[in-house]
């Protein structure tokens, strides 16, 4: 059975989109594993699965590069409105995607797509952590480190950590360690970040189950959050990652609003 698929990304954290209102993909996790990798397959970090949805305009599935399935990817989320708008499948200016992490809100913002991240979640149970509470500069020991971790939820659990220089730190020797901790009963994301002034910061990001990609919407709005909470930023703040800049916006509503850019770069086929 042929399969279409579009190649996207958003500042080259990459994606496949796949139309499967129509048409099932059995095996999904096994086919998209094999799709994923970059030499013997297509090559993307996740991949992006449209559905019908009964509660939204549209469902987004999302897969790892390992095959893992995850609750939401602010990437590419943008990525598939943008996909949505072009082949005119809605002409909503904003759209309710169903996501494993709630209906999430992406808008048309000029050439840029911004999204409605939603709230975000503190309580270390929720987000999921194994302790209670806020967890804000806990100590974490992995292997010859101690480091000071702050935990939050986009829908999917992120912990960061602030370094000094982050063009120069070991992101392959720590991220992976950290991300499958016995901490985080469900595995994690980890954002290393840099603050640079009031309005900027920068980051490098380990996602969970596709290793250190150039960008991660979720990763850049929890950097936000947990900068602000911690003092170091405002309310508005650049998220300077190695594929581009995003922009995190906080709200009084208790909001967090991200946006940047959706890019496509070819479409192909595959038989199933």
């Amino acid at each position: 059975m042929r399969m279409d698929f579009t190649k996207m990304h958003g500042l080259g954290n990459d994606f496949i989109v796949l139309d499967s209102r129509k048409k099932e993909i059995k095996n999904a996790p096994k086919l998209l594993k094999r799709l994923s990798d970059r030499r013997f397959g297509i090559g993307f970090d996740q991949a992006l699965i449209l559905r019908s949805s009964k509660k939204a305009d549209f469902r987004m599935d999302i897969y790892n590069s390992d095959g893992g399935r995850v609750e939401m990817c602010g990437n590419g989320v943008r990525c598939l409105a943008s996909y949505i708008w072009k082949r005119g499948l809605s002409k909503k200016k904003t759209l309710d995607i169903e996501t494993l992490a709630g209906i999430i809100r992406p808008s048309r913002d000029g050439k840029l797509v911004k999204v409605d991240m939603g709230v975000p979640e503190l309580e270390g149970r929720l987000i999921p952590t194994v302790r209670e509470g806020r967890i804000i500069d806990l100590p974490l020991a992995v292997n010859d480190t101690a480091f000071k971790i702050t935990c939050v939820s986009m829908g999917n659990p992120h912990c960061v950590i602030f370094v000094d220089d982050v063009d120069s730190f070991p992101v392959g020797k720590y991220g992976p360690l950290i991300e499958v901790n016995k901490f985080f009963p469900k595995r994690t994301n980890v954002e290393f970040i840099e603050v640079i002034n009031s309005k900027r910061i920068k980051m490098r990001v380990w996602e969970r189950g596709a290793g250190e990609t150039l960008a991660c919407g979720t990763g850049a709005t929890a950097a936000a959050v947990v900068s602000n909470l911690k003092g170091f930023t405002g309310d508005k703040v650049s998220v300077l990652l190695k594929g581009g800049i995003l922009k995190i916006e906080l709200s009084k509503d208790g909001h967090a609003y991200m946006t940047g850019p959706a890019e496509e770069v070819f479409t192909g086929a595959f038989n199933i």
